[in-house]
């Protein structure tokens, strides 16, 4: 079992990515390649699927993303690649809110997923995921960073109201504090 691998993208296609680990290309699926660059040295998070018939490596960007994978694949009838998409957001919080707030819609916007793998996923995770969000506010930051931009504000004027926006609470907090803070 592969725990994380350091090396160079040296291929990147609209699943997956290479990365050269000592001589070795090793083919990755990744929610989004395209957040790599060719060339690059980087670290990748690693999970391996071993069945009868596959051998399949799946990377992520930080353990936190792993881990939520991890979560996600645990749900009844979700693999890994119904699983994957979900992550390629890039906005791991915004999943667990959806989650949290039984927001099947929200769910179904990834590919695959429909109203029973989403109503499962929300019976099997609602309620096991807050030491997850708590742990990573820089990924709310960006969803609140394209909530505010899309009611108009701009980049500079959002970063310098961010410092004072409290991690800990939900992406409906945080913008409230943010349209006061910003009316000042």
């Amino acid at each position: 079992m592969y725990e994380y691998m350091n090396g160079k993208i040296t291929e990147i296609d609209s699943t997956y990515i290479v990365l050269e680990v000592a001589g070795i290309g090793y083919l990755i699926n990744v929610g989004n390649p395209y957040s790599y660059s060719i060339g690059e040295d980087t670290k990748v998070y690693i999970y391996q699927h071993i069945r009868e018939d596959e051998n399949t490596l799946y990377g992520f960007h930080s353990l936190e993303e792993k881990q939520f994978f991890l979560k996600l694949i645990d749900v009844k009838g979700l693999g890994c690649k119904m699983a994957l998409p979900i992550l390629a957001t890039g906005s791991i919080n915004g999943v667990i809110d959806a989650i949290e707030r039984e927001n099947v819609l929200y769910l179904k916007k990834f590919p695959k997923i429909g109203d029973k793998v989403a109503k499962q996923i929300i019976l099997d995770l609602k309620g096991k995921l807050n030491a997850s969000a708590s742990s990573a506010p820089i990924d709310n930051y960006d969803e609140l960073i394209e909530v505010l931009q899309g009611l108009g504000y701009k980049l500079p004027d959002i970063k310098k109201v961010l410092p004072n926006i409290k991690t800990d609470t939900s992406i409906e907090e945080q913008i409230k504090d943010a349209l006061k803070l910003m009316l000042k």
